[in-house]
């Protein structure tokens, strides 16, 4: 918990100083006046985030946390569970999807076991298993508050290390089988919506097997009744590890004020957890896309951001925060190439 309270009593504001500079700056680019549109937006709220009207975003990062939940023997998912831990490794080998955007974008994935049902043995793979996945949480709390703190505070460590190695633009990315159910779970509660109005169909659900999923997640809320207004009681009651250390990087990368990008819903679902532990989390998240998860729409009204653009991606991973990261270095290439009026 200690190192939860620090990193938290260290996140602050955006420096309004520093972006009046790169809007200043940028306006006298040798363009017409807001002619490049987001990408003005982008550089500036970049400025706020790291109190540098010039900064840089050359070191990239995907940190992807692989985790398993025991709400799977509830038929929420089409996939064997056991795909977590055959594709866990592949994200160490750079085979997955999101693999091969980071090679594009010229960035590195880091893959962490905080919670796969099985042993994943590759060296490549950082292992902080808190355990062999969450229990159902359809029949009581996924897991304890002291494992919910757990995993933000591995979520926060790992993001640490990489910031000490270079890394000035992060990103959570997930790996597990089931994973959109505690996630809606997690929108549901902040949100105060019926599960049935944002559930959806995950890596392949049948349609007609939405009702069934939407009622699981309906009997963990109310079973465990988690506090709306307390993030870390939400995630222990009906989260996931890697939601959970997902909520940590952002957590983290805030704290040493790192942009960090939210890639689409599982995503979503950890930066609404982070914001429910300190609001503040919200200056310093860079939204990518629109998610084609039918809740993905409300949870990026509950954070209250513009995503770049909807490419009807759903695959998760980091994927689309991956595609974001060029638009980010694209604008801090605009501020650095780019001649001016005088």
């Amino acid at each position: 918990m200690k190192l939860l309270n620090e990193t938290i009593s260290q996140i602050g504001t955006l420096d309004r100083i520093s972006m009046e500079k790169s809007k200043k700056y940028i306006d006298n680019l040798l363009k017409p006046l807001g002619s490049l549109g987001r990408l003005e937006e982008i550089a500036i709220h970049l400025a706020g985030i790291t109190k540098n009207p010039f900064p840089k975003v050359d070191q990239k990062g995907v940190i992807v946390m692989a985790a398993d939940h025991g709400v799977y023997e509830e038929g929420v998912a089409p996939d064997p569970q056991s795909i977590t831990a055959l594709q866990t490794p592949n994200f160490a080998k750079g085979v997955t999807g999101v693999c091969a955007l980071a090679k594009q974008a010229r960035a590195d994935v880091i893959v962490v076991d905080i919670g796969v049902a099985e042993d994943i043995l590759d060296p490549d793979v950082i292992q902080r298993k808190i355990r062999y996945g969450t229990n159902n949480m359809a029949k009581g709390s996924a897991m304890t508050r002291a494992e919910a703190i757990k995993c933000l505070e591995i979520g926060i460590e790992i993001t640490q290390q990489q910031i000490k190695k270079g890394k000035n633009l992060l990103a959570p990315g997930e790996m597990g089988i089931a994973n959109t159910t505690p996630s809606t779970a997690i929108l549901s509660v902040i949100g105060n919506i019926d599960p049935l109005d944002i559930v959806g169909v995950g890596a392949g659900l049948p349609v007609e097997k939405l009702s069934h999923k939407a009622d699981v997640i309906r009997r963990a809320i109310h079973i465990n009744n988690p506090n709306p207004k307390d993030g870390i009681d939400i995630l222990s009651k009906v989260g996931g590890f890697e939601i959970g250390g997902m909520a940590g990087v952002f957590l983290g990368a805030a704290s040493y004020r790192v942009p960090v990008v939210v890639d689409g819903f599982i995503a979503m679902a950890a930066a609404l957890l982070a914001i429910t532990i300190e609001p503040k989390v919200k200056d310093f998240l860079i939204p990518s896309h629109y998610t084609a998860e039918k809740g993905g729409k409300k949870a990026i009204e509950l954070l209250g951001l513009t995503p770049m653009f909807d490419m009807g991606l759903r695959l998760g991973e980091g994927s689309g925060a991956i595609l974001a990261f060029n638009f980010i270095e694209a604008s801090t290439f605009m501020i650095h190439e780019m001649a001016t009026r005088s």
